[in-house]
C-alpha cells in the first residue's frame, strides 16, 4: 500500500512539471492585433505627426502591454503584455527593433 502510494505521489509531482513545462514553453497567447498592422499603423501616426507614440502593444505576440513587465534595451524601456515575450525579446532583441516606436527615431 505504501509503495503505491508513492508511486501515485510521483505521478502527480510528473504530472505538474509537465503541465509547468508546457506554460513555460507556450507563454502567453494574447493577440489583440497582427504585429504587422499594428506596426504599420504605428509608423503611419508617427510620420504624420511628426512625434514619437508611446508603445502600447507587445513587440513580440503584438497583445496589450502590461507596464509592470518590461526590459530596458539599449537605454530605452520595452514593455511586453507577459513574462515569456520578455525572455523572447531577450533571446534576439534587433528581430523586434521595427515593431518598437521608441526605436524608430
Amino acid at each position: 500500500m505504501n509503495i503505491k502510494k508513492k508511486q501515485i505521489g510521483t505521478l502527480v509531482l510528473l504530472a505538474g512539471v509537465l503541465l509547468l513545462t508546457l506554460v513555460l514553453i507556450t507563454g502567453c497567447k494574447e493577440k489583440s492585433q497582427s504585429p504587422a498592422s499594428t506596426t504599420s499603423d504605428i509608423e503611419a501616426v508617427t510620420s504624420a505627426v511628426g512625434e514619437t507614440l508611446e508603445q502600447t502593444s507587445c513587440p513580440v505576440m503584438g497583445g496589450k502591454i502590461n507596464k509592470a513587465i518590461y526590459t530596458e534595451y539599449k537605454g530605452k524601456k520595452v514593455y511586453f503584455c507577459c513574462a515569456g515575450c520578455a525572455e523572447k525579446f531577450k533571446e534576439d532583441p534587433e528581430k523586434y527593433l521595427a515593431k518598437l516606436p521608441q526605436f524608430s527615431e
